[in-house]
Order: C-alpha cells, then structure tokens, then sequence
C-alpha cells in the first residue's frame, strides 16, 4: 500500500497539474493544431514497442527470482531498448515520409518525439525499483522531469511558441525522466557503469518476451490507430475533437498501472508458493481495479458534455459525445492491465499475441467501417468494443484463461463477490 501510495501520488501530481496545463495547451492550439500534434504523437507512439520490447514484467520477474544478477539482467534489458530505441526512431521517420512526403511539420514533430523513446531505455531502473517495491525514488525523477516541461509548456504559450516547440517539450520530459532514474540509482547506491549485459542474458529476456512484444505492437495499433486513421480518412480538427476527449478518457489509465506495478512482485511470489493465495491475491486485483473502473465510468457518462465545454470551450463541442462512449474503454484497460502478471506466470504470452492480435484487427476494420459515417463516435465504439473482445471477451475461448474470464465477470456481478 505504501508503495502504491507513492506511485498514486505521481499520478496524481500528473493528473492535477496535468490538467491545468494540458487544458490549457488544447485550448491554446484550437482543434485543427492540436489534431496536428496528435496525430504525430500518436504516429511515433507506434513505434515505442521497439523501445519496450514487453519486457517490463519480465525483467521485474527476472530481478524478483535472482536478485543477485541484477547487472547482468539490467545491462542485457537496457541494451535491447536502447537497440529497439535508435531503431524505433528510424523507422518511425521512414514510414512517415512514406505516408506524408509533403508534410515537414509532421515529420518533423514525428522524429522529435521519437528521438525521446530512446531515453525510455533508462526504464529499465524502474524495474529494479519495482523488483524492490520501492517506487518513491523513480517518483522523485519522473515527478521533477514533469514539473519542470510543464512550466516549460506555460511559457511556450504565454511567449506564443510554434507547434512543433510542443513536440520538443514531449521529447524533452523522456529525457529529463531518464537522466533523473540515473541519479536516483547513483543515489541508492550503484552504477549502471556495473551493467554487464551477456548474449546468453539477451538471448534469454528475448525468448522469454517475445511474444508479449508483438502483443504490444497490437495493443499500440487499437490504441493509436483511431487518431492515426481519423487524420487520414477525415481532417486534423476531427483528430483535435477526438483526442481532446479520449485525453480525458485515458486520464484514469495510470490507475491499474499503480496498482499492478506494486502487486506483481507479491502475484510472483504466491505462485511460487501457493496456488491457492495467489488465486485470492488475484482476484482481489480484479474486483479492485474492475470496481474502480465503474465509479469512473459511470458518472463520466453523464457529465461527459459538461466536462468537455468546461474544460475545452465550445471549439469541442463534439468531444462530449465521444468521450461518454469512450469512458467505458477504461473498464477493459483496466482489466487487461490485471491479467499481465497472470500471463507472464503462467507462460501465456503466445496467447495473449493472438488476443491483443484479434483485438487490433477488430479495431481496424471497425474504424473503417464507422469513421467514414459517424466520424469520432465511430472511432471511440471501435476502440471500446476492440478493448472488451481482447481484455475480456476472448479468455472464455482458452481452457487456462476461461478462470480470467470468471474472476472478471465475478468482478463486475456484486452477487458473487461475496463468494468464499
């Protein structure tokens, strides 16, 4: 609890502040600008997965079971996402010349960005911290990298700063966050000048992370296709309108995220020791975080046109309809986020490709069917139905994860959760 009180914290602090300025940067850009920053963010976000390489719970596994090859396991993780970073970025300025030749801004702002992933590869400090269930040095780094873009971002509007100033502020937080875990981990006592990275290690993580990699590829697909294919099928204000609103929406998305970082080293260790605890320990995360997800839900849907008008002004008049549509994603993200140590555990990563693989697809063609009628409520029903069929919908199909399938609709149904 202590230790997801700080990472709470964190996001609070981002959730807080963040909504202040980040408020104030949509109004500041109107529709059209911020469609425009959007759909760049959005297009080198799908190329992160080369940076993260779904290795974040398995290299916690790694350090949780021997913690006494820290170096070796930290230097072989952080050299495949510094790898996956410089080519991340590569690729990403290919592919948008390719889909936009005539666009300087946006391929400007498309490698900006990217230049920060590769900053993310320092991320692999957090997941020793997290091996250690102490969060409160990375909240420090990340808490200052934060606070200081964002009064960065205030003086970009008062001083009336380009759009693309905007895209240097977002690559500029990632590299702040990373120099700042260095420190901390200089801080608590080591170096990452003792990382020892070794083929055999590299190999390893690899084998092990693979799949949950390519998972990854279609979680970013169903989760930036929608502002990728607006901007492409429609126009940047109809981006602008759509990501205003799913801003709000994925607001509520570092929740799951808190809890579960905090919890998988205590699921690890159950399952080493006790089927029967760690099935408790599980369910326990799914009423909580299902739970959580509904309070949110369901007052969104009807202050959804009061919070967009309130927040954004009438520029967004249509982000009201959306996000009350879009709110009940969260609901589904939220129990993906849960069942993540439950598929590395159980060695279910093959399976949850084939999920996450189905669920981008379904949000393709649904995007496509949707977008060009209903434009951004086309969009936002796409995502949450593409959401529920591959966080929840799906696991009934698998023998081993029909249980998932059980624990989460017990985690919705008050009349079982009182079940011994």
């Amino acid at each position: 609890m202590k230790n997801t009180g700080w990472l709470l914290f964190d996001k609070i602090l981002r959730l807080g502040v963040g909504l202040v300025v980040g408020v104030w940067v949509v109004r500041f850009l109107g529709p059209d600008r911020f469609g425009v920053f959007s759909f760049a963010f959005a297009f080198a976000t799908l190329f992160s997965v080369f940076v993260s390489l779904g290795l974040d719970g398995v290299v916690v596994r790694e350090l949780v079971s021997a913690p006494q090859e820290k170096n070796s396991i930290l230097g072989a993780a952080f050299t495949l996402k510094l790898v996956g970073g410089v080519f991340a970025l590569i690729v990403s300025l290919l592919a948008i010349y390719f889909l936009r030749p005539a666009d300087f801004q946006v391929r400007a702002m498309v490698g900006i960005i990217a230049v920060g992933m590769i900053f993310q590869s320092l991320d692999v400090i957090d997941f020793w911290l997290q091996s250690q269930i102490e969060a409160r040095v990375a909240v420090y780094a990340r808490s200052i990298a934060f606070l200081l873009v964002s009064g960065l971002k205030v003086f970009l509007i008062l001083t009336n700063a380009p759009l693309i100033a905007f895209a240097w502020a977002a690559s500029l937080e990632l590299a702040l966050a990373g120099v700042g875990l260095v420190l901390v981990y200089r801080y608590t006592g080591h170096h990452i000048l003792e990382w020892r990275p070794d083929s055999s290690r590299i190999r390893q993580l690899l084998g092990d992370s693979w799949p949950l990699a390519l998972s990854s590829v279609a979680i970013i697909i169903y989760m930036k296709i929608d502002q990728i294919m607006l901007g492409e099928m429609l126009d940047s204000t109809a981006v602008g309108v759509y990501s205003a609103a799913v801003r709000i929406s994925e607001v509520w998305y570092f929740i799951p995220a808190a809890i579960v970082a905090s919890v998988s080293p205590s699921l690890f260790e159950a399952s080493r020791t006790s089927q029967v605890i760690f099935d408790q320990r599980l369910e326990k995360l799914f009423r909580t975080v299902s739970l959580t997800a509904l309070a949110i839900a369901v007052p969104m849907t009807f202050l959804s046109n009061f919070a967009t008008r309130a927040l954004y002004g009438n520029a967004y008049a249509g982000a009201g309809q959306i996000l009350a549509i879009h709110i009940w994603a969260a609901l589904f993200v939220f129990m993906g986020v849960a069942q993540n140590p439950w598929t590395i555990i159980e060695g279910q990563t093959k399976f949850a490709l084939v999920k996450t693989t189905i669920g981008a697809a379904s949000n393709v063609i649904l995007n496509l069917l949707l977008i060009p009628r209903y434009a951004g409520i086309g969009a936002a029903v796409a995502t949450t139905v593409s959401y529920a069929l591959a966080s929840f919908l799906l696991n009934v199909f698998n023998a081993r994860s029909r249980k998932l399938f059980y624990l989460q609709l017990w985690s919705l149904l008050p009349i079982f959760q009182t079940r011994n």
